[in-house]
């Protein structure tokens, strides 16, 4: 049974940062493409980022290039997003989502890559 459990979420200023988590269990984490999404009340879920089972590859969308980091760490069987200035139009609920296919990537906006998600973390920031 795959898990993935995201954590890190809050309220925070405009500017500020926050860094959320993902832990996942339930497959070898390290063979893996894992992304990040958020979904806005009344909006669709979007692709934020991903990063490669490697970690040698990323993508971010163009709304937060420069500004979001993502990240693995596969002895710890985690990824991160790492969130520096953020803005009022970064509220969300963000989800982590783990790809459906091995040594895998590409596609990393794709939401019918991913085959399983977590529960999601709310992101608020004020202005």
């Amino acid at each position: 049974q795959v898990q993935l459990v995201e954590s890190g979420g809050g309220l925070v200023q405009a500017g500020g940062s926050l860094r959320l988590s993902c832990a996942a269990s339930g497959r070898t984490f390290s063979t893996y493409t894992m992304g990040w999404f958020r979904q806005a009340p009344g909006k669709e879920r979007e692709s934020v980022a991903g990063i490669s089972w490697s970690g040698g590859s990323t993508y971010y969308a163009d709304s937060v290039k420069g500004r979001f980091t993502i990240s693995r760490d596969n002895a710890k069987n985690t990824v991160y997003l790492q969130m520096n200035s953020l803005k009022p139009e970064d509220t969300a609920v963000y989800f982590c989502a783990i790809f459906r296919r091995r040594y895998y990537s590409g596609s990393y906006n794709n939401r019918r890559e991913y085959d399983y998600w977590g529960q999601g973390t709310q992101v608020t920031v004020s202005s």
